[in-house]
Parts: structure tokens; C-alpha cells; sequence
């Protein structure tokens, strides 16, 4: 789950990471006059005189969008509020079709002598948290990556001990910060680390970490992903979810428990198993095809469900065609065969609809749909259902 930049911004002030004050606006009535008493407020409060507003939708790149404006005075926020505030941003993490704004952040301007980067994520093969730190703030990391690696610092900290003085000293060491900021660094990074940890973040990145010209650190922009798998654990966490920010068909498959993202292509998939999801739209791409979606309906799926998962495909204009593959191990063929069946009807499913089924009660399952009545198109094996699915897709 993401949530936006000032959401993010008030977690880590709860670990005493420093932040940027700022005033939330949302869209709705005078958004101008809004945001403008928002930077007056902040001009009581904290003396600002410079204030930027930012765009808050879930996609980096909003600045080369014309989705950040720094304004010198209340008028060009107001105009900045008005011209930002529900327009259509289209970044490198958007796709074409872009994201509306919905949401705008009012911040202080902040004096920044340097721009850094702090990113922290699990290392997977060594099943430890490695926290990176860059010179090169403000960039992609995954360009400094590529670019200049040699600018990339990395520690690694293993959970059985967490976060230690000395990986603080020497991110800030390989950072070129002063004996001074160096000790503000490691309160810093321990608190970034705490709420990477108790959040049960997968992904946090401090994107620009600013040097003010006092000689403070700060976050200047802020991301912070979570573990979907632990959000029951944090309520507070769950409310903070945009739901205008997702997929419609995300939103809904989450409902009923279903991994469901949606791809550009017209083949509708539902598969059970994550490993088979992926390789069934990799042979739909090898035979020519291309997936509109991944969804896993999961080992143990019902009836229900797999009707559920059907509506969530059939939402998609793009879709052409439909291919299940299921393997029955915990489900079973004909549970499966059934939900098909009574979706089908349902729905009135017009699109051409192909269908793998193979291990427990196979045949039973297979009898089911020959004898329903429907136009199914049936697949002997994963090979067969591809290359039937992206001919049905092609109306040949």
C-alpha cells in the first residue's frame, strides 16, 4: 500500500524525523482562497515567506510535471493552488494516461544548502535491511545507479540487531557531513530505521534529504510503501488509504482478496498461484499476446470468489478474450468449473473464453463445462490454452 508525501511526512515526525510544516487542501470549494489562508497561516506560525505547493498524488516526478510550484507570495499560491488542483499529471511512473490531483500540500519554503538521498529496503538475498545514502539527491536512484554507482553508499543492518551508531556515522562519513551533522545524521537515520521497522514498511526513500543552511537535516520529500501482508496490524495506516489514487478494479479485488493489477494488454488472465500467473502471461507473450491483467485467486478460492474475479476481468473494455488456468491442488477443478459456469451466465460473457483446468477432480470439473451448455473453448495444456486464447483475442 502507498499513501502521499504529507501522509508520509507525519509518520516519520512521529519517529522525530524533521520535517517541513505544511497545510493540507483538498479539492472542493474555493481552493485558492483555501490554500492562500493555508500559507498565511504558516507565514503566522512559522515566519514563512516562501511556500511551495505540491501536488499529492502517488508518482514521483510531479516537478518536471508541473506539479511542485514555489510561489514568493500569497497571490502565486493562490494561482498556483488553482492551476495545479485538478489537473492531469503525467510522469515517468504514471503511464500516458496520468493521474488527477485531488490533493495539495501548502509547505514552508525551506533554505537548502544540500540535497541528499536515504532510502531503506530488504535485501532479500541476505535477509537483512540495507539503508542506502546518496550525494546525489533529488535524482532518481535508480539513474545515480546506473550513472554513477559509486555514489551509492550502502550498510547493512541485520533485524537481529537493528540499527547501530556506527551505520549512522558511516552514511554521514560517506555523505561528507560535518563532526556536527554528523550527530543530528544518527538520531536521524534511527529514526527513519523505527519507522521502516514498526510501520512494516517494505520501502522507505527520502527523496531530497536536505542540509538546510542552518546545517539541519531534513526530509524534503517523502514515500513510504507497506507491507500489505502486515496492514492488520496498523489501523492507522489502513485510513491513511487514497482510494482515488488506485485502480477501480485494484480497489474492488481487494474486497474479496484477490492480487489483481491491471496491464495494458486485451487477454483477461485468472490463474491461481502467483508463480502460474506469471508464467501464463509469459507464454500469452511468447505466443504472440498480451495480458491485461495479473490476478491470483489464491489456493483456497470459492465459488464466489472466482465469480468475483470474473466481473473484476470483465471491467476491463480492453479485454478481448479470457483465459483460467488452474491448477486444483487445495481447489478443486470442478469448485472451479462451477464458478465459470455460474459467471458466464451471469455476466451474459460475451468475450471468447478459454479454459485450463488440470489436477484434483480435473475430470469432473471438465464435464461440468462440456456439459453446460456454454461456448467454452477447452485447453489441454498450458501450451494449447495461449496459443487458443490469442487467436479468440485476434477475432480470428
Amino acid at each position: 500500500m502507498n499513501i502521499h508525501e504529507y501522509q508520509a511526512k507525519q509518520l516519520l515526525m512521529k519517529f522525530g524525523v524533521r520535517v517541513p510544516e505544511g497545510r493540507l487542501v483538498e479539492e472542493g470549494y474555493d481552493v485558492g482562497g483555501r490554500a492562500e489562508k493555508a500559507a498565511h497561516d504558516l507565514a503566522r506560525e512559522r515566519g514563512s515567506s516562501v511556500w511551495v505547493v505540491k501536488a499529492q498524488i502517488h508518482a514521483g516526478g510531479r516537478g518536471k510535471a508541473g506539479g511542485v510550484k514555489v510561489c514568493k507570495d500569497l497571490s502565486s499560491v493562490k494561482a498556483a493552488a488553482q492551476e495545479i488542483m485538478g489537473k492531469t499529471l503525467v510522469t515517468p511512473q504514471t503511464g500516458a494516461q496520468g493521474k488527477k490531483v485531488h490533493k495539495i500540500w501548502i509547505e514552508e519554503g525551506s533554505a537548502i544548502a544540500r540535497e541528499l538521498y536515504l532510502g531503506i529496503v530488504i535485501d532479500r538475498a541476505v535477509s537483512q535491511i540495507v539503508m542506502m545514502a546518496s550525494t546525489e539527491g533529488g535524482m532518481e536512484i535508480e539513474e545515480v545507479a546506473a550513472k554513477h554507482p559509486e555514489k551509492i553508499v550502502k550498510v547493512m543492518i541485520d533485524p537481529t540487531t537493528g540499527y547501530q551508531p556506527f551505520h549512522g556515522r558511516k552514511l554521514a562519513k560517506a555523505l561528507g557531513l560535518t563532526a556536527e551533522q554528523t550527530k543530528e545524521a544518527v538520531q536521524f537515520f534511527g529514526g527513519v530505521y523505527r519507522c521502516f521497522l514498526e510501520l512494516d514498511c517494505s520501502q522507505v526513500e527520502i527523496n531530497p534529504m536536505i542540509v538546510t543552511q542552518a546545517g539541519n537535516l531534513a526530509a524534503l520529500d517523502a514515500k513510504l510503501n507497506f507491507d500489505d501482508n502486515a496492514l492488520f496490524r496498523h489501523p492507522d495506516v489502513v485510513a491513511m488509504r487514497d482510494l482515488l489514487e488506485e485502480n477501480p478494479q485494484d480497489v474492488e479485488a481487494s474486497k474479496f482478496d484477490l492480487a489483481y493489477i491491471a496491464l495494458d494488454g486485451n487477454i483477461g488472465c485468472m490463474v491461481n498461484g502467483a508463480g502460474l500467473a506469471m508464467a501464463t502471461m509469459d507464454i500469452i507473450k511468447l505466443h504472440g499476446g498480451e495480458p491485461a491483467n495479473f490476478l491470483d485467486v489464491g489456493g483456497g478460492a470459492s465459488k464466489e470468489k472466482v465469480e468475483h474475479a470474473f466481473k473484476i476481468i470483465l471491467k476491463d473494455p480492453k479485454v478481448k478474450a479470457i483465459l483460467v488456468n488452474i491448477f486444483g491442488g487445495i481447489m478443486k477443478c470442478d469448485v472451479i468449473a462451477e464458478g465459470v459456469i455460474a459467471a458466464a451466465r451471469e455476466l451474459n460473457l460475451q468475450v471468447p473464453l478459454v479454459v485450463r483446468l488440470e489436477g484434483t477432480n480435473v475430470e469432473k470439473g471438465k464435464e461440468l463445462l462440456a456439459g453446460s451448455g456454454l461456448k467454452i473453448i477447452p485447453a489441454n495444456d498450458l501450451t494449447d490454452a495461449a496459443k487458443k486464447v490469442v487467436v479468440a483475442a485476434k477475432g480470428q
